[in-house]
């Protein structure tokens, strides 16, 4: 089915849509959340999650890419669940390395998160990210918006583990650059 039709579905409150939306987004939303989470059943309660939120905000939102707004959702309620359970613990859970290698870019007293969520951040990564050559936009944003592991990323593109983590650094560097000619990283 087509997204579209998908949307149609809940615009028409029509429990198919969320069906629909499972049977061709679950594995997405899971593998976003897995990589965060690194817990099968937190990531399978986490797509859930996303189905009912996208249940609730369809409508009045009617999403242009559907496949985005359900990663974005997916996303922002792992890295919730994550910092939740972090706090839990105290810190017991599995650092999250993507994001101690981008916070060598920005610092700042909010997390990469909120600062993300302010706009300003988004804003200037957007366009930083348009700078980029394509496949080093593609394997910044497999590391940093999907989580994926350097291992990972090096079979999806082919590349060596150490071309791979090469490209990410020299990538964070020009970040770096940026963010530091907009005064958001000291």
């Amino acid at each position: 089915m087509e997204d579209k039709q998908i949307v149609e579905l809940f615009w028409q409150r029509d429990e198919a849509a969320v069906s629909e939306t499972e049977m061709k987004y679950g594995w997405f939303c899971y593998s976003i959340s897995d990589h965060i989470l690194h817990n099968r059943e937190d990531a399978e309660e986490c797509v859930n999650d996303t189905l009912l939120t996208a249940w609730n905000t369809i409508p009045p939102q009617k999403p242009e890419l559907f496949s985005a707004f359900l990663g974005k959702i997916t996303r922002r309620l792992s890295l919730k669940k994550l910092r939740k359970l972090s706090a839990d613990k105290r810190g017991g859970g599995k650092p999250n390395l993507a994001f101690d290698e981008l916070d060598e870019c920005i610092s700042s007293g909010q997390s990469i998160d909120e600062q993300l969520e302010a706009g300003e951040l988004t804003r200037i990564i957007d366009d930083f990210l348009g700078t980029l050559k394509l496949s080093e936009r593609r394997v910044f944003l497999r590391r940093y918006w999907y989580y994926d592991s350097i291992s990972e990323i090096s079979k999806r593109f082919g590349f060596s583990e150490g071309k791979t983590k090469m490209m990410l650094m020299r990538t964070r560097d020009k970040l770096r650059v940026c963010l530091s000619e907009e005064d958001i990283w000291v």
